[in-house]
């Protein structure tokens, strides 16, 4: 019988290139696909106007500035939108809105599950906190429920 002097594995294989490349690539690939979607979406124009450039600061004249300043977050925008068509239509249909605006806008991501929570609480005055409970899925980490059931606490 003929015995491998090469370390191996548990299962026998040993650890060859394609292995090594394989750890590399899984250790690398989430990193890279994180930074070129961060970038991506930092240079998307978010505001909706037809001007392609970017301002730097000292571009921005301080009357503007202020015009800004009063104008709401879209996470703001977004949260109140809802919270009316909460008033009209069931939770269910609220949170496809919500995962739709998400996936659309990836900047609200950061915000989803607030609004989420903040749907569930609303959820639970208009509809009792069984009814609302029953709305509740995997939609930003299942905000919508910790809402239902912080309101109904």
């Amino acid at each position: 019988m003929k015995h491998s002097t090469n370390p191996q594995t548990r299962r026998g294989h040993r650890g060859g290139p394609a292995r090594r490349i394989g750890r590399t690539l899984a250790l690398v690939l989430p990193v890279v696909l994180v930074l070129s979607g961060t970038l991506a979406v930092t240079r998307v124009n978010w505001t909706g106007s037809s001007s392609g450039s970017l301002l730097a600061a000292s571009d921005v004249s301080p009357a503007e500035v202020s015009s800004r300043a009063v104008s709401r977050a879209p996470q703001d925008v977004l949260r109140d939108q809802l919270m009316d068509e909460l008033q009209e239509k069931s939770p269910g249909v609220v949170l496809t809105h919500l995962q739709q605006a998400v996936n659309g806008h990836p900047s609200l991501a950061r915000h989803c599950s607030s609004i989420a929570r903040a749907l569930g609480k609303a959820a639970v005055r208009i509809y009792g906190a069984p009814r609302a409970q029953s709305y509740a899925r995997p939609v930003c980490d299942t905000a919508f429920a910790s809402g239902v059931l912080a309101a109904h606490s």
